[in-house]
């Protein structure tokens, strides 16, 4: 194990967050840099325990404690090695999992977990400055071509897994550039896409092909893919979104957060000056509480907003576990992101009644009402109706499902009855040959479910095209015990 007292001797610490007053006026990520050394004691708090339950708390299986005591004797090159055996990605998921391996952490039964999170961030981020990210292409080549569509981090976990065993990988996604929500969705803020750059540079020199701005289905038809691929993976994700069908939803001003949130990341890299949806001086509303609504707070603060008030239907969580969900669950508690720590203006328990406009078909303000759980569903509460002034709007409610394209039917796959694609254990679909990775197969998730099916589906695909496979399986698409 790492230091055997560290966990009693050493509190828990994260890096330090630059200051709101600074970092509002960039969108470079928020934290300051750290020390080594403050890293390795953190490290150092690892208790390697008989039954490391963060293993359990982890998707992919990532071998926490081995790497946690690597870091602190100062080996970083076997530690990322022991970090890549699980995880095709640590620089992604160490910037935007929530850490479900922390709340499940035995340390946390009484105390703060580990920073495992941070370490595995760290331990990312020391290889790549230490040039010891290098390509690992194949010793050699199978002959079979295989299609990915959908360059998000499902995608992109396939597609190198299925490159590194020796088969042809072309990587198709119908925006302008890869990485699908890594780069459209999440902040600048939140992660440099510069970071995704580094390592889709990796994958190509492993011999991943990347062919963006395709609309497949449109531009190249699912009979053009049978005949061109051997096999294919479908890794479009969950991009249908949930609406809200309300009096005055046509109003101007009233829009998806997946709408507004790549305005915000061509702004941030210089691409546009003024972008079609832009909030400076403007009165933002954002509806719903996860961490999209955060994102569109803290991307409607570095454009300038005058306020922003972000609505959640729940109730406010408490800041200790529900009795409910005890360790090692993930618990719904109240937490403060960085973006939250900029503004925080959510009000909770309320529910939008109307979208009011101007007379002239803008946004003008919202009408809520306080609402209550009664009977299984929520209900207003009377008295309680006023009006918020608004400009625009944000739905960050969540994705209901993958999108119905005409791929979909051209492919001939069939949906389950929660609207994604159904697959076996495999994770192949219905339709023989077309496999189903990430969010699109199994709803809206997390990234390190993402990465963890991406993996899985590839052993599957390797297994469909050679009879067998060498490629690990962290999952089956049926497991759905540790969703958070």
């Amino acid at each position: 194990m790492a230091d055997p007292k560290g966990f009693m001797t050493t509190p828990r610490e994260l890096p330090k967050r630059r200051p709101i007053d600074v970092r509002i006026q960039d969108w470079q990520e928020v934290y300051e840099p750290q020390s080594f050394e403050h890293l390795q004691k953190q490290a150092g708090r690892c208790m390697d325990c008989g039954i490391p339950f963060c293993h359990s708390g982890c998707p992919l299986g990532n071998l926490i404690p081995e790497w946690n005591d690597l870091m602190w004797r100062g080996d970083k090159e076997e530690a990322m090695a022991r970090l890549h055996a699980t995880n095709n990605f640590p620089e992604f998921t160490g910037r935007l999992c929530p850490a479900p391996c922390e709340t499940a952490c035995v340390v946390a039964i009484n105390a703060d977990a580990v920073t495992i999170k941070q370490v595995e961030l760290r331990t990312i981020e020391e290889a790549f400055s230490a040039g010891n990210v290098k390509p690992l292409p194949p010793d050699r080549l199978t002959g079979k071509t295989v299609a990915v569509i959908g360059s998000g981090p499902a995608g992109l976990a396939a597609a190198q897994q299925l490159t590194r065993a020796g088969h042809t990988v072309v990587v198709y996604e119908r925006a302008d550039k890869i990485g699908g929500l890594l780069r459209y969705g999440i902040p600048e803020f939140k992660m440099e896409k510069s970071v995704l750059d580094r390592r889709l540079n990796q994958m190509e020199k492993e011999g991943t092909r990347f062919r963006p701005g395709v609309n497949v289905g449109v531009e190249l038809t699912g009979a053009d893919l049978r005949r061109k691929y051997n096999a294919i993976v479908i890794a479009i994700g969950s991009t249908q979104w949930r609406d809200l069908p309300i009096k005055g939803r046509e109003n101007k001003g009233v829009y998806q957060a997946m709408e507004f949130l790549p305005w915000g990341n061509k702004q941030a890299l210089g691409e546009v000056t003024n972008p079609d949806i832009n909030v400076a001086g403007k009165h933002v509303v954002i509806l719903g509480g996860g961490d999209t609504g955060a994102d569109c707070l803290g991307t409607s603060i570095r454009q300038g907003a005058a306020s922003v008030t972000q609505l959640e239907i729940m109730p406010r969580p408490t800041e200790e576990r529900p009795s409910g969900q005890p360790w090692p669950t993930y618990p719904m508690i109240y937490r403060v992101s960085s973006a939250h720590e900029e503004l925080d203006n959510r009000i909770f328990a309320v529910s939008t009644e109307e979208f009011i406009g101007d007379g002239n078909g803008n946004l003008k303000a919202l009408k809520i009402v306080e609402t209550e759980f009664v009977n299984g569903k929520f209900e207003p509460v009377p008295g309680t109706e006023k009006e918020l002034p608004a400009d625009f709007v944000f739905l960050a409610m969540g994705f209901t499902g993958p999108e119905k394209s005409v791929l979909l039917e051209q492919l001939e796959v069939e949906l389950d009855e929660r609207g994604n694609i159904k697959r076996d254990v495999n994770y192949q679909s219905t339709s023989e040959g077309v496999f189903v990775a990430g969010d699109a197969g199994r709803g809206q998730s997390l990234i390190v479910w993402a990465i963890a099916e991406g993996r899985s589906a590839a052993a599957g695909v390797d297994t469909h095209l050679e009879g067998q496979t060498q490629l690990p399986a962290p999952i089956e698409p049926t497991d759905r015990s540790l969703v958070v």
